[in-house]
């Protein structure tokens, strides 16, 4: 009988464990696109090429990762997730790109933060 509870143990802490990968998974899984995939993907030298915008263009560069007034949604490229103001996270967001409306960090790949 205590070997019994004891296989019930380990199968019920392999089962927690699998649910909390799947719970990590289906929350680091990307929305889906509603436009086209962009194909072929772009080349290193073209990915940095559209990476440098000009400041006055639709994106820009933050220095200290705070962004303009004229640049106000954050992009953060690590979660592929773009913070508009008023946003949950919008002000511990250290911003590695800088857009001036969502349609440009749409464009640049980014989604909507969910809160």
């Amino acid at each position: 009988m205590k070997r019994w509870i004891q296989r019930l143990l380990v199968l019920a802490g392999i089962g927690v464990i699998a649910w909390a990968i799947l719970r990590k998974l289906e929350a680091e899984e990307p929305a889906p696109s509603t436009g086209p995939a962009a194909w072929p993907p772009l080349q290193m030298s073209e990915a940095s090429s559209a990476a440098t915008a000009p400041s006055g263009g639709a994106s820009t560069d933050p220095a200290d990762g705070s962004c303009p007034a004229s640049h106000p949604i954050k992009g953060k490229r690590s979660s592929g997730i773009y913070h508009v103001p008023g946003g949950r996270f919008y002000e511990r967001t250290r911003a590695d790109r800088c857009y001036a409306d969502a349609a440009a960090a749409e464009a640049d790949g980014l989604r909507a933060a969910k809160r």
